[in-house]
């Protein structure tokens, strides 16, 4: 029968239901994770990038299309090797070419995401309209009408990244119902969706926080490389970069292990699907970092960046167990594959909502598996402003 479903936003979305899809409410979501390098330090050029991979996206049946951590305009990649006494520089053009939350960039993501009907979850370092220099590492999830679903500020910024990026709040600690249309995939409905930023998936109280709202998709987004010591080459710190992903990482930082742990756990906890999205370090970032770096620190920037372990792109499933995806090649064919590591790319998967049931039977974190007598956990999720005007 026909019918149609007021969206976020107010828009309308018009599609066909059957009896059993209306009664069932779970879809199949397609998936687009983009394992993609930013145009280092260049927000109108990375941008650009961006409205492009959308389209891709979109064309390929994808609902929703995920990008990595501070896609726009860079991850701050000096700051770990670097003292900042040396990084002036660096965190000038970093400040000039973060962007707002409702700037011209923002605006050409939500108007292409309108335009291609597909939900967009954006990593980009933004900037205050109250200061020259606060940023924060933040997330924008858009609507396929184009609106703000979620705008998160990363709640703690990690280990070095606090001299780029100040707190943020509990302002975007949301679940949001995203809604399927049945003629581009089989079974209507909405699937509801979350995210949380690299280290955030460290943090229980943050997760159960997403659990908590009934998350069905958890997307959690990653820099391409973790360069928490140097790296010169020696046999202790060096790393087996293998192209094998399913091979351990040697080296002091194994962020393929870590990172599908943490959202292994959390789609275990959650009964949901897990995307891992990393970005991807392309020659000309590392060039662009030597470049700028002080004399003496050139040679460790450039090995430790290139013998560093290249993070991965994956899909999850309730479990926590990979899952394979699938790329789609310039002639349209499908090829199947797991995850994407050392080249970029648009890996895709076609998540079924139905597979988020079966497990809350044994562990349902949030409901008859918890102790609501025993434990209470409160989260603000008010905007922090510098200054409160009455």
């Amino acid at each position: 029968m026909g019918t149609s479903m007021i969206g976020s936003f107010g828009a309308r979305v018009d599609h066909k239901i059957s009896s059993h899809a209306e009664s069932t409410m779970a879809p199949v979501v397609r998936v687009a994770i983009c394992h993609i390098a930013s145009i280092y330090l260049d927000a109108a050029a990375t941008t650009e990038k961006v409205l492009s991979w959308i389209g891709k996206a979109s064309q390929n049946g994808a609902h929703l299309v995920v990008f990595p951590e501070v896609c726009i305009p860079a991850y701050p990649h000096w700051s770990c090797l670097i003292s900042p006494a040396e990084t002036h520089d660096f965190f000038i053009r970093m400040a000039k070419e973060s962007i707002y939350a409702d700037g011209e960039e923002m605006a050409k993501i939500r108007h292409t995401a309108k335009q291609n009907r597909i939900f967009v979850s954006l990593g980009f370092s933004e900037k205050a309209r109250y200061s020259s220099a606060t940023l924060w590492n933040s997330n924008m999830v858009v609507s396929a009408d184009g609106g703000i679903l979620v705008h998160h500020r990363k709640l703690m910024p990690t280990f070095h990244e606090k001299l780029t990026w100040a707190q943020g709040d509990g302002h975007g600690l949301k679940v949001v119902d995203i809604p399927i249309i049945a003629a581009r995939r089989e079974g209507a409905g909405s699937a509801k969706l979350g995210m949380l930023i690299c280290g955030e998936n460290t943090n229980p109280l943050a997760r159960y926080a997403m659990i908590a709202q009934g998350e069905q998709i958890h997307i959690t987004t990653w820099p391409a490389k973790a360069a928490h010591r140097v790296l010169l080459g020696d046999e202790e710190s060096s790393v087996d970069d293998s192209k094998d992903a399913s091979l351990p990482v040697r080296g002091k930082y194994d962020n393929l292990a870590v990172n599908r742990t943490r959202c292994s756990e959390h789609c275990f906890e959650a009964k949901c699907f897990g995307i891992i999205c990393a970005s991807f370090m392309s020659p000309e970032i590392i060039d662009y970092l030597v470049a700028d770096a002080p004399e003496h620190a050139k040679g460790l920037v450039k090995s430790t960046y290139e013998l560093a372990a290249q993070a991965e792109s994956r899909f999850l499933d309730t479990s926590g167990s990979p899952i394979p995806g699938f790329t789609v090649d310039v002639e349209g064919n499908r090829n199947s594959c797991e995850s994407l590591r050392h080249e970029e790319g648009m890996l895709y998967a076609d998540l079924d909502m139905e597979q988020t049931i079966e497990g809350k039977q044994y562990h349902d974190v949030v409901g008859a598996y918890q102790r609501f007598d025993v434990f209470n956990l409160t989260v603000d999720t008010s905007r922090k402003m510098p200054c409160n005007f009455r």
